[in-house]
C-alpha cells in the first residue's frame, strides 16, 4: 500500500497513494488506522486525493476509522475530488456521518477548531 504519514503536533496527515480503497487495501488501510490510534495520534486527516474509487471494503475502513477516533479525537475526510467517490459517499448517506471537509487546509483549521473548542470546555488533560 503507497502513502504518506505527515505527523504534526496536534495532527497527522495520512494521504492514500493509490487510486482505489478497495477490499485488496482495506485490511491494510484498517491496519494502519488502527496502528496511528493505538500510537496516540489524537486527530486524523484523511487527504483522499489520489483516490478514484471506493468499493464497500474501503467505506468499511473508512468507518472503523471514524469509530476508533470517535470519543478521542477527530477524524477528517478531505480532498474527495473524484465524482465516484463523491457519489458513493452520498448514496451511502454517510456525508452526515464523516467529517468531510473540502480541502487540507480547511481540515487543518477544522481540527485545530475542535481542539480549541475541548481546551475551552475544559475537555482536555
Amino acid at each position: 500500500m503507497k502513502f504518506s504519514l505527515d505527523k504534526k503536533d496536534r495532527y497527522s496527515i495520512l494521504k492514500l497513494g493509490e487510486d482505489n480503497l478497495n477490499s485488496v487495501l482495506a485490511p491494510d488501510v484498517k491496519s494502519e488506522f488502527v496502528f496511528l490510534r493505538n500510537e496516540g495520534v489524537r486527530n486524523l486527516i484523511l487527504d483522499m486525493s489520489d483516490v478514484k474509487y471506493v468499493d464497500s471494503s474501503g467505506l468499511s475502513a473508512i468507518l472503523t476509522a471514524n469509530r476508533l477516533w470517535s470519543g478521542f479525537g477527530s477524524f477528517v475526510i478531505t480532498n474527495i475530488g473524484h465524482p465516484a467517490v463523491q457519489k458513493l459517499i452520498e448514496i451511502s448517506r454517510l456525508q452526515t456521518i464523516l467529517n468531510i471537509v473540502p480541502t487540507l487546509e480547511e481540515s487543518v483549521d477544522f481540527v485545530m477548531m475542535e481542539e480549541l473548542q475541548k481546551e475551552l470546555s475544559g475537555e482536555e488533560e
